[in-house]
């Protein structure tokens, strides 16, 4: 009995601080922000390409992206914006990416894709066409200058 008590307040303790981390980041102004064109074309394997630009401190930076996926079968083009949170550099911003923490939404935007990089760099990202859902390629994202 006395056990049972003791885990379920370590449960409650653990559920409370990861809920105060999630707000607390919730609460990061964006640094930037990010829009991107992304086509594909599908029926089972499909090939996808997609290009966009990062604006920070006041300057455009067109960027190359691949391994985001539109849950869609044939063509599909797409455009998504978003912000960007931790950026300190934009030469920061390029590089592999992986699906952040679920659920998480900087800013207090609706939910959509929310991505971080190997340089801590988040990016929360949300298609712009009703319906459609990105997703990440098993092997993450990857952005490059262009």
């Amino acid at each position: 009995m006395r056990a049972n008590r003791a885990i379920l307040a370590v449960a409650v303790t653990i559920i409370f601080l990861l809920a105060a981390s999630l707000g607390a980041q919730e609460t990061l102004p964006p640094v930037g922000t990010v829009t991107v064109e992304y086509s594909q074309v599908s029926a089972g394997v499909g090939v996808s390409w997609g290009n966009g630009v990062l604006k920070f401190q006041g300057k455009d930076y067109p960027f190359k992206i691949n391994g985001l996926q539109i849950a869609a079968v044939g063509i599909s083009k797409v455009t998504a914006a978003g912000e960007v949170y931790r950026l300190n550099n934009p030469s920061d911003f390029y590089g592999k990416w992986a699906a952040a923490e679920a659920g998480l939404s900087l800013g207090g935007g609706p939910a959509g894709l929310t991505m971080k990089n190997q340089k801590g760099v988040v990016m929360n990202l949300r298609a712009s066409q009703q319906g459609v859902q990105l997703n990440l390629a098993v092997e993450g994202l990857n952005i490059e200058p262009r």
